[in-house]
């Protein structure tokens, strides 16, 4: 199925934060071939305790298309009835929202591969770049991308 206008491909970069509920019902209101819905929220995690902030930049514009295309693809890959993306820039605490993506589908296998292939992908294309400020007011750098996130990506590859 091709990524067209009859398919809603939901695509944003915000600063304010996002509600979970609001934007699947707004996603799948009206679409009634809609079997599954997936969900996944990633949050801003500290996993030694010593974070204060993680401050996220991207490309603007750039940022946008690429995670289109990724969902573009997904729509047609998974025949999905609905996607969305929607992901922060800023400063975030622990704990605080980062990115939902909302994969929607007749039924449950494609929402899930829909939902994990585009973030599998987000992660690893879109041009977002992350930097840890520390509780003790020292600046703990820009984070490096990781190799599982490439191993999740490649998974996907035809």
């Amino acid at each position: 199925m091709p990524a067209t206008s009859a398919v809603p491909v939901v695509v944003r970069i915000q600063r304010e934060d996002f509600d979970t509920a609001g934007e699947t019902a707004s996603l799948c209101a009206q679409r009634g071939r809609i079997g599954a819905v997936v969900t996944f929220t990633g949050l801003c995690r500290d996993e030694d305790g010593t974070l204060a902030a993680l401050e996220l930049e991207h490309y603007p514009g750039m940022a946008e298309a690429e995670i289109r295309r990724i969902c573009e693809e997904a729509v047609e890959r998974f025949s999905l009835e609905g996607i969305a993306a929607i992901h922060r820039f800023g400063r975030m605490a622990p704990g605080e929202n980062i990115v939902l993506v909302i994969a929607a589908a007749p039924h449950r296998q494609a929402a899930f591969d829909g939902a994990s292939f585009v973030i599998d992908y987000l992660k690893t294309s879109a041009p977002f770049w992350k930097k840890e400020h520390r509780a003790d007011g020292s600046a703990g750098g820009w984070v490096e991308a990781k190799d599982d996130d490439d191993r999740a990506r490649d998974k996907w590859r035809k």
